[in-house]
């Protein structure tokens, strides 16, 4: 028989990276991450009125809707499998000032949002924010004195307004503010008020980036902020303090973790999930999603796979799921596979 072997078989060690990539089954076989739509949490944005769908500028796609409207839109994220959404609320600015005062309302816009999506929704998981920007003056999420955003008097604060988010019905308390001890304090609040079944989902690592912009516009802060974010959120430069935020958040009894943006952090996400094992889930900001949409609609890229793409890629840096504003439109594609 003549002898077929090649110099690449000799170079290789007979060992060919290509013969699994072969044919579609194939690459199916051995494919090592998988997108379903239990991986996605979906973002949206609320405001006050009824009979609102808002498109917002800045993000294609993705509009603010008023509760009645936003009870549509989770019936048909439950009906597609969303496992859950995260309500931010876009309040009045007549209600806004200096401490952020409307966050203590019980009924405020945010928990008339989970009372309506869960009386009308209740199979889909409801999380919600205490971070106090969009009920600020200042734009900043924690209470502004004199110039300095203040730690202690903020977490007492957002830990009062995750007991009445929980009352009105939140599964889990996601706090964003970044403040020291806010984790611990809100959880033995939670407890204290007979909540022990309510998660919270550590922000355990936001970075002070350049991609939350159109949130901003989304929720009517952009033009409030004074200052910047720097003195609590973390340098996008540091990796090693991020995961050392992260472990004192997994000390204070956090649920689950989170890596806000996620694309430009997936070596946070992979360090934090090995180091800690918790869930972990990313979140894909505004300025992730606008990117990918902006350059679709001019013809640059192929959004549809730029989406997908994006989105599994935070599965192989480990995460558990992924909070996107592609979640709706990710879940009817996969629906159809």
């Amino acid at each position: 028989m003549q002898d077929k072997t090649h110099l690449v078989d000799e170079i290789t060690g007979h060992r060919r990276m290509r013969r699994n990539r072969k044919a579609d089954w194939t690459r199916r076989l051995v494919q090592e991450n998988r997108l379903t739509v239990d991986d996605l949490i979906w973002p949206v944005f609320v405001v006050a009125g009824s009979g609102i769908v808002e498109p917002i500028p800045a993000m294609p796609g993705v509009n603010r809707m008023s509760v009645d409207q936003l009870v549509e839109a989770a019936k048909e994220a439950a009906d597609l499998g969303i496992p859950a959404i995260a309500t931010f609320p876009n309040i009045e600015m007549a209600l806004r000032d200096e401490t952020g005062s409307n966050s203590l309302d019980a009924n405020n816009l945010i928990n008339q949002a989970t009372m309506a999506i869960k009386k009308a929704v209740p199979n889909i998981g409801v999380i919600t924010d205490v971070a106090l920007d969009p009920f600020t003056s200042h734009g900043h999420d924690g209470i502004l004195r004199q110039g300095e955003i203040v730690n202690d008097e903020t977490v007492d604060q957002v830990a009062r307004a995750a007991v009445m988010q929980a009352d009105a019905g939140a599964d889990i308390i996601s706090p964003s503010e970044m403040m020291d001890g806010r984790i611990g304090a809100i959880r033995r609040a939670l407890d204290a008020a007979g909540h022990q079944n309510v998660g919270i989902m550590s922000y355990a690592t936001k970075f002070a980036s350049a991609f939350y912009g159109p949130y901003r516009e989304a929720i009517s802060t952009g033009g409030l902020l004074k200052g910047d974010k720097k003195t609590y959120y973390i340098d996008p430069a540091n990796g090693a303090e991020a995961i050392r935020d992260a472990a004192l958040d997994v000390e204070e009894g956090a649920d689950m973790l989170m890596v806000k943006p996620g694309l430009p952090y997936l070596d946070i996400c992979w360090r934090m999930k090995e180091a800690f094992g918790l869930p972990t889930f990313a979140y894909q900001v505004s300025g992730e999603y606008t990117q990918i949409k902006a350059a679709a609609m001019n013809g640059w890229i192929d959004g549809e796979r730029a989406m997908l793409e994006t989105l599994l890629s935070f599965k192989r840096a480990g995460c558990d799921g992924v909070l996107t504003y592609f979640a709706v439109e990710v879940a009817r594609i996969l629906a159809k596979r």
